[in-house]
């Protein structure tokens, strides 16, 4: 499918949900009401149905996505290609570990999000963008997440959390849409897979990238490979558990992981948890 026949899919898809769908009006309204938008893009679930249909039904609309260390290098290509295909202005701003979270605190995320949504302001005041928007959703409330102090400090929109979109609701409209991305599992900075409190190294979050990439490459979609040290803690979701217990893929993903640095390959035995690291910040 051309860039010219997707867009025609999206635009016809959209026109019916707001038909049928409220609370998508809603949405859709709230977008056609601001003049110019910047989408903080990663290329996840939410950023991608907010850009898709941004870049249908608001005026003016650039994506922007962080290249960074801890950040997976297939997601930033994934988001260059969706890019693409919506014909979309796609600005990437290069960036480093900030020095306040290189030794990965508790509330990193608040650090991270003000230092770089303080750049990407920066970014869309001068190319003349009075919005800055991010793909959290109405779901995040209940979800730790410190860096959404971060977001509300600088002014920053969410405006599927403002019209209460579920993430329920993202993958629907987001398979009605026709994107890719309706079934992908969440996948949050790499960051996450280290205890807080620990020396965040260049190499270390390489090591994470290549073996959950390896992983996923084996038709494990939802995982996770926490590091502590030289040990990685593997977690997968209950529904591929099944995949991940067979004596040949295991034997491929030791000998992969050895290779990447890793010297003890273990599997989690309580599966895969979103934020597992945070369990023992609820201990102190």
């Amino acid at each position: 499918m051309n860039i010219e026949e997707s867009t025609m899919n999206i635009n016809q898809a959209i026109e019916k949900l707001r038909k049928v769908e409220p609370k998508f009006e809603i949405l859709c309204k709230t977008l056609e009401e601001t003049p110019s938008i910047v989408v903080a893009f990663s290329g996840g679930v939410d950023s991608t149905f907010l850009v898709a249909v941004a870049s249908v039904v608001a005026r003016r609309v650039m994506a922007l996505t962080v290249r960074s260390p801890y950040i997976a290098t297939w997601e930033i290509e994934e988001a260059v290609d969706l890019t693409k295909v919506l014909n979309l202005e796609h600005h990437i701003l290069e960036a480093t570990i900030p020095e306040t979270i290189k030794y990965n605190p508790s509330d990193r995320c608040y650090l991270c999000k003000r230092e770089i949504f303080s750049k990407i302001k920066k970014i869309a005041e001068k190319a003349h963008y009075n919005t800055v928007c991010d793909g959290s959703n109405y779901d995040d409330l209940g979800d730790y997440r410190p860096g959404m102090r971060a977001l509300k400090e600088l002014e920053i929109k969410s405006p599927l959390l403002e019209c209460q979109v579920t993430k329920a609701e993202i993958r629907s409209w987001s398979k009605t849409l026709g994107l890719e991305t309706w079934d992908k599992p969440p996948y949050a900075c790499l960051l996450t897979r280290m205890p807080y409190d620990t020396l965040v190294e260049p190499e270390a979050l390489k090591m994470i990238e290549k073996a959950e990439a390896f992983i996923i490459d084996m038709g494990i979609r939802a995982i996770r490979v926490r590091k502590h040290n030289d040990l990685a803690r593997i977690e997968v979701d209950a529904k591929e558990m099944s995949k991940m217990l067979n004596l040949k893929v295991i034997s491929k993903v030791v000998e992969a992981l050895k290779s990447y640095g890793f010297n003890y390959v273990t599997l989690d035995l309580a599966g895969y948890k979103m934020g597992s690291f945070n369990d023992t910040l609820e201990k102190e």
